[in-house]
């Protein structure tokens, strides 16, 4: 196992390792000590140790895979559907240990942690989507990653840039090839997992209704312009007992736009 060692932006470290796991090498950032904390992100990849990670860090082991295929974990050749990558992921969770986690899932993240949940729901303690994709919404379309340039696309992620206090740490200034590349890669990977049908498996929404169960809330913000809102809806009503959350004047990214309501919302069902 590789381990590169960092310093967070508060007093938490967290490190990088590499594992291999399930027949393949799997990278993934981890810090704070605890019950282990699964962090599934976004189409995009993972933006990075965040302000809301180093805050669940103080009582939780926050893990975060960096997905195979998104420029640091290498592609996986027989996964080629977001069940399939769920289902590597649910592999890996029993040779490291990881059953029983909390998990949360950010978009993409959301829709693979949502398709591993109605596959076992067991395998969690409890169940956090933020703003996932994976469900055709009822009205308007998931964005089109593919259409806009990543800069836009990511323009388009949250209501207000210039009031959400980590968005220009996080994507202000000019991209740096490395930068690039990764974005250039999780796109790519993206694509081969769920162009058709664009980001959503009919199913899914018939096959939430295992995780009744499962202590769930899904967390969306009002003025989403890559996941439709009108998704929420059909996701609170897959999923039993689920609690939705809606963040007012908000984007795609409630975690960095509205962090203490998210970390509020978030640390309750973990409690």
């Amino acid at each position: 196992m590789r381990v590169i060692r960092r310093k967070a932006l508060a007093t938490n470290e967290w490190t990088t390792k590499t594992i291999t796991a399930a027949g393949s090498e799997l990278a993934f950032t981890e810090g704070g000590s605890g019950k282990p904390l699964l962090v599934f992100s976004e189409e995009l990849g993972d933006p990075g140790w965040l302000k809301w990670k180093q805050e669940l860090a103080l009582t939780r082991t926050v893990i975060t895979p960096q997905h195979p295929g998104f420029g640091v974990s290498p592609r996986i050749a027989w996964a080629l559907t977001i069940g399939d990558l769920g289902n590597y992921y649910a592999q890996v969770m029993v040779e490291q240990g990881w059953v029983g986690a909390d998990v949360i899932g950010f978009s993409l993240g959301g829709w693979i942690a949502a398709e591993m949940a109605a596959q076992n729901p067991a395998q969690f303690s409890s169940l956090t989507l933020v703003a996932p994709m994976g469900i055709k919404p009822p009205s308007g379309e998931i964005c089109d990653i593919y259409y806009y340039l990543t800069s836009d696309y990511i323009g388009r992620s949250v209501s207000n840039a210039e009031t959400t206090p980590e968005f220009a740490d996080l994507f202000g200034g000019e991209v740096t090839p490395e930068q690039f590349e990764g974005f250039q890669d999780a796109t790519a990977e993206s694509a081969r997992f769920a162009w058709q049908p664009y980001m959503n498996n009919p199913a899914l929404s018939q096959r939430l209704g295992l995780v009744k169960d499962l202590p769930t809330k899904i967390l969306w913000g009002d003025e989403d312009k890559i996941v439709p809102f009108s998704t929420a809806d059909v996701y609170q009503k897959s999923i039993a007992g689920s609690k939705l959350v809606t963040f007012q004047a908000c984007g795609h990214r409630p975690e960095i736009e509205q962090t203490d309501k998210f970390l509020a919302e978030v640390n309750a069902i973990l409690s």
